[in-house]
């Protein structure tokens, strides 16, 4: 089967584009048994960390935090001035175009999640120990980060 030309033109073109940049929260909490990651749904049901973009007037990490707050509810205890870690993934539109992605993972422990807040009603969360996040997670750069650590 000879591929679609015009399919092969787009995917060497998106693979070439200049990344855009996201921001992640890393949100942790510490319990007897070790430390968990909260884990959330995106809008296709995926298991994925709270991130968005840059925000005008908020510094990165700011964003991060407002992500996290938006998405899980998570009313933050402190969070790291700077990323803990920069992984490279990709964004995929719902048209199906494919763009490289530099996520900046801010490290947010969290002091506890209120039940009330803006998207409680189209995610799920989950608390999942650090041991087992690649395993759940669904983006493939996410799963070996959290395989590494």
């Amino acid at each position: 089967m000879i591929p679609d030309t015009q399919a092969v033109l787009n995917g060497m073109r998106n693979a070439f584009a200049k990344p855009i940049q996201q921001v992640a929260a890393l949100c942790l909490r510490t319990t007897n048994h070790g430390r968990d990651v909260l884990l959330i749904t995106s809008s296709e049901g995926r298991w994925i960390l709270p991130k968005g973009w840059p925000m005008d007037g908020k510094s990165d990490a700011q964003a991060a935090e407002q992500e996290a707050w938006e998405e899980a509810g998570v009313v933050a205890a402190t969070v790291s001035a700077e990323p803990v870690s920069r992984v490279v993934t990709t964004k995929q539109t719902r048209s199906g175009k494919v763009t490289p992605c530099l996520l900046d993972l801010y490290q947010i422990d969290v002091d506890h999640l209120s039940e009330t807040f803006p998207e409680r009603n189209k995610r799920k969360r989950q608390w999942v120990p650090l041991s087992i996040a690649s395993k759940v997670i669904d983006d493939p750069a996410l799963k070996n980060y959290f395989t590494a650590i």
